[in-house]
């Protein structure tokens, strides 16, 4: 078995994440006959963990992520899984078996390996249908080229590049058509213009990041689960936006739908936003508020605002409110979901897609041509 452990400085790094937002792990095989009878499973030790322990989660996610976006670090081969703790450090890694039977075996033996060693205090078997602990997440990610994304986005082939008419939006012509980037600019002045939206001014930059994970700019994307074009609207959200089937890829449409969308989700959450995190610092405060919507986009605004204001769920942001000054905007985020680990369907996606975006973003902001200065500062 090929088997490596991390060094005390890799300690500080976090958990490997999916674009897209879907972690795919390799099927766990039943070793439970390995594994204490009082061993609490991966739910148990989530809940157990420690608040501070989000403390640079957010940074450290980015680190991780950015392995598998571009096929380096521990995940310059895709045969390989990653093995972390419940503070989301790297703690190791196997090379994959022959199938999945005995890539399971290696996992399970390793994390029994970790634990002997001391790199962790708790370990479970993972089966068929269960986590294991630690976790582990396999290189082998579908996730978007983001070097080609960008490429489309910025129109870089004549293809690529959009115009036309939406509703009273008219882009670009069929002879010199413009980049998405630059439509995405147009809608966002046009609606700003006329009082429809109201939204962060850092906004578009993350609807940007969002085309680049949601299709990698591609107007006909279309996923298993029925969402199509470049922001993977699903066909009740179009339909919400009075979009008609035949224009579901318009790509002006599509991004006139999700600042719609974002619009709606930003006013159902600031009043509870604000009731929990309205004495942070302005610019700490808008970066918060600005994560919050790009994960409410991915798994709905009620289940973000349930983190702000239910009973249970609401600790975490409770506790990070009270001791704001010790965790970024970023590790407040991540946090408030990470404690919440299957509680109200709540996974690890939500916290892989903010991240995937957050990079899409960061891989804009270096072009040049997009005026950093403007595009990407905080406001």
């Amino acid at each position: 078995m090929n088997l490596r452990f991390a060094s005390l400085r890799q300690l500080a790094l976090i958990f490997i994440l999916t674009a897209w937002g879907q972690g795919t792990v390799w099927a766990e095989d039943s070793q439970a006959e390995n594994v204490s009878t009082d061993t609490p499973d991966w739910t148990a030790i989530v809940r157990n963990s420690p608040y501070w322990v989000s403390q640079g989660v957010y940074t450290n996610i980015l680190t991780i992520r950015r392995w598998v976006l571009r096929e380096s670090g521990y995940c310059s081969s895709p045969d390989r899984h990653i093995l972390f703790n419940m503070r989301g450090q790297f703690i190791g890694w196997i090379s994959n078996g022959t199938n999945r039977a005995a890539t399971q075996k290696r996992l399970n033996d390793t994390r029994q390996k970790l634990y002997v060693k001391g790199l962790t205090e708790e370990w479970v078997a993972g089966d068929v249908s269960t986590k294991g602990y630690p976790f582990a997440l396999a290189c082998d990610q579908p996730h978007v080229n983001l070097d080609i994304a960008v490429g489309r986005y910025l129109g870089a082939l004549r293809k690529d590049r959009v115009w036309g008419a939406w509703d009273d939006l008219s882009f670009a012509t069929r002879e010199q058509p413009g980049a998405l980037h630059d439509a995405l600019l147009y809608i966002v002045q046009r609606r700003s213009e006329q009082n429809r939206f109201a939204l962060p001014e850092v906004l578009p930059r993350y609807l940007a990041g969002q085309i680049l994970i949601e299709s990698g700019g591609q107007a006909r994307a279309h996923s298993r689960a029925n969402a199509k074009g470049i922001l993977q609207l699903s066909p009740s959200a179009l339909k919400d936006c009075q979009i008609k089937p035949q224009n579901y890829w318009h790509r002006l449409a599509q991004i006139d739908c999700a600042l719609r969308l974002m619009h709606q989700n930003a006013r159902n959450l600031q009043p509870a936003f604000d009731e929990r995190f309205n004495h942070l610092p302005h610019a700490k405060r808008n970066e918060l508020f600005v994560l919050l919507l790009v994960q409410a986009y991915h798994g709905g605004a009620s289940r973000v605002q349930a983190l702000l204001d239910d009973e249970t769920l609401a600790k975490p942001a409770e506790y990070f409110a009270a001791n704001h000054e010790r965790f970024t905007a970023g590790d407040i985020a991540f946090g408030m979901v990470f404690h919440n680990l299957g509680r109200d369907r709540l996974g690890l996606a939500s916290l892989y897609y903010v991240a995937d975006v957050q990079l899409a973003t960061e891989a804009l902001c270096r072009m040049p041509t997009l005026k950093p200065e403007e595009f990407c500062a905080w406001k």
